[in-house]
């Protein structure tokens, strides 16, 4: 690095800040910095270590600066959103790719000389007035396989404070790593802000993304998904890594269930959203690892995965002591959360959606003062809190986190759990004959319905592979052929499951109760032990009445029917063939680039389901196929 440098950096950041980056040996770090810093111009840069003070300032600027205001419960505060900046911006989050690249129709693209002017003119004196906080994190546990560095520049001491929460801190990291880190590197700027110090320009709020040079742009907005850069942003430069690399970065939870003479299992498990992903990897008598990203990794014959966070971006809409007991604890509790886009009362306690109290009158939230009734500009009422207002909690403050949140070796995955909002097709549980059919049937396949609460339309499938369409980095079918070939390799990968929450019957009622998940994880648990059986049917395998039932009188101390039984796990053949042609249509005409086992394995089960149907007629129940136990 250029003496010039040094000497402009230092200029910049003083003689403190100074000290503590050329602490880190990296050349390309320290330039990356003194880049930003001449280009975004801030009046002050504080640069953070992993100490307790310096932690403590970024916080203390959160509520200083306006960003952050305090709570009657010691360390709650509560952050709002502009009232037009509340959700991931799909339209201008954009992949910066070099010509001659093609990611193919799913994913939004820009030229990247192109890009990359544009964002640097947005930048250009974008944090004068503004200070500038340097921040390192680490992305899976410290001193590990999985560790990947990050650096992070932002002018919003909010986003930092989010990331204190969110992540390992890595500046010790860093220094450990010195010049081989292959480090992510976010730029941040929430813009010119208004009264309410809220972002001003959201008509040029951008969100790019430099797969190639491991870097992230996100500027004039503050909303938590635009701009904690770790979370889903620091996602797709994962996955463009792993493709390359032969691991997987996946849009799922991990979770401890706990088996007989205190056995612990862990589970990986994909959800889109309002599909019983945070239930799962909250149920009380298991144990959390993690509730939205892991890498995995092959070690030997084994997989491992790790929680790349260590704390709950979380959606607070509905959250209640009855279904959400740890999290409703764990949000009445002295402990340091960041509430966002709630409703504020006079005595400074917070209401949201669903809460399970009497709704206030009035109260502050993201349109400012309001009352019961109000409406905005375009005349929609507004509601309490918004939709998506969310709570920023580190895992350690759950009761029920795992010891092994931060073990650098991982834990061993036993199986994979993918699930959708279905109403009519898959049955509660079910697992597949083996990792190729399992990616293929359950990950590559998995659709959720439309709720009308949330898009006003009931019922319309959205195909989501693996949960992750709107996080991918490389075209579909590459992803797909990550996911195949990562698991072929292995002896004994993880068993692949599939689950469904949501069956309905003919008349539309619900056939599952909220609770019986805690019966279907139960038996996964057992199954991958070999410790039950099970009945093959033309999609997978299912449970046996006889298991089920003990289990649902050991967990939930419930007496289930033959009855209940048959309606669950009645293969529904019209319902399957449907599916089918509909995911192999999706295939055949938006992914350019799909493995035709894809389309073989479809077939053959496609065939299988019409014998059945030849032999049986279109709705099976279990006790049909007994005769075909595993």
């Amino acid at each position: 690095m250029a003496k010039n440098t040094y000497e402009l950096i230092k200029a910049r950041i003083g003689n403190n800040g100074y000290r503590k980056l050329m602490a880190i040996d990296n050349p390309a770090m320290r330039k990356f910095v003194a880049e930003y810093v001449e280009l975004c111009n801030p009046d002050r840069v504080f640069v953070a270590t992993d100490s307790s003070e310096d932690i403590q300032y970024i916080r203390e600027s959160a509520i200083r600066n306006g960003e952050e205001r305090r709570l009657a419960i010691k360390g709650h505060t509560v952050h709002f959103d502009g009232y037009y900046d509340q959700a991931r911006d799909k339209e201008h989050t954009k992949f910066l790719v070099s010509r001659g690249i093609d990611l193919g129709p799913n994913l939004n693209a820009i030229d990247k000389e192109k890009g990359e002017e544009e964002i640097r003119d947005i930048l250009k004196d974008i944090m004068k007035g503004h200070e500038l906080y340097v921040r390192f994190f680490c992305l899976g546990p410290v001193q590990s396989e999985f560790s990947v560095p990050c650096v992070q520049l932002t002018d919003s001491a909010y986003v930092a404070h989010s990331e204190d929460l969110l992540y390992r801190q890595g500046y010790e990291e860093f220094k450990r790593q010195g010049r081989s880190a292959q480090f992510f590197k976010f730029v941040h700027s929430a813009g010119e802000l208004n009264e309410r110090k809220v972002s001003k320009n959201i008509d040029k709020r951008r969100i790019y993304i430099d797969c190639e040079d491991a870097i992230v742009y996100s500027v004039n907005t503050q909303y938590g998904g635009n701009t904690i850069g770790l979370k889903k942003l620091a996602m797709r430069l994962a996955i463009y890594r792993a493709e390359k690399e032969g691991w997987l970065t996946e849009h799922m939870l991990i979770v401890g269930i706990h088996g007989p003479n205190n056995r612990t299992t862990f589970f990986s498990g994909a959800f889109p959203s309002l599909c019983g992903k945070t239930s799962t990897a909250m149920i009380p008598e298991e144990s959390i690892i993690g509730d939205d990203i892991a890498y995995i990794k092959k070690r030997g014959n084994k997989a491992y995965a790790v929680n790349v966070e260590s704390g709950i971006f979380g959606i607070i809409q509905g959250i209640n002591p009855k279904d959400d007991p740890i999290i409703w604890k764990a949000l009445h509790s002295p402990n340091e959360i960041i509430f966002s886009n709630v409703l504020v009362t006079e005595d400074k306690s917070v209401y949201w959606i669903g809460k399970d109290d009497e709704m206030p009158e009035r109260g502050i939230n993201h349109s400012g003062e309001w009352i019961a009734g109000k409406k905005d500009a375009e005349g929609n009422e507004i509601t309490p809190s918004h939709k998506n207002a969310r709570f920023t909690i580190a895992l350690k403050n759950l009761e029920n986190v795992n010891p092994r949140l931060h073990d650098p070796n991982g834990v061993e995955l036993s199986g994979i759990i993918y699930g959708g909002r279905d109403s009519d097709t898959w049955v509660p549980v079910q697992e597949a004959f083996g990792w190729t059919h399992g990616i293929i049937t359950k990950g590559a396949s998995l659709e959720s319905e439309t709720t009308a609460a949330t898009l006003g339309k009931e019922g319309v499938r959205k195909f989501n592979p693996m949960s992750n369409l709107d996080f991918l980095s490389v075209p579909v079918g590459s992803y797909i052929s990550m996911n195949l070939k990562f698991g072929s390799s292995m002896e004994r990968p993880p068993r692949v499951f599939g689950v469904n929450y949501f069956l309905k019957d003919k008349e539309g009622n619900f056939i599952n109760e909220k609770t019986d998940k805690r019966v279907w994880l139960k038996w996964m648990e057992l199954r991958v032990h070999n410790e039950v059986g099970a009945i093959k049917t033309p999609t997978g395998y299912i449970p046996r009445y006889d298991d089920i039932k003990k289990l649902f009188k050991q967990v939930l101390n419930k007496d289930y029917s033959k009855e209940d039984y048959t309606k669950q796990f009645t293969i529904r053949i019209p319902e399957n063939l449907a599916k089918i042609d509909r995911i192999r249509k999706i295939y055949e005409t938006t992914v350019t680039d799909t493995p035709p086992v894809l389309f073989e394995i479809l077939e053959e089960e496609k065939k299988r389901l019409i014998e059945a149907r030849t032999k049986y007629g279109d709705y099976v129940s279990p006790e049909r196929w007994e005769g075909r136990r595993a």
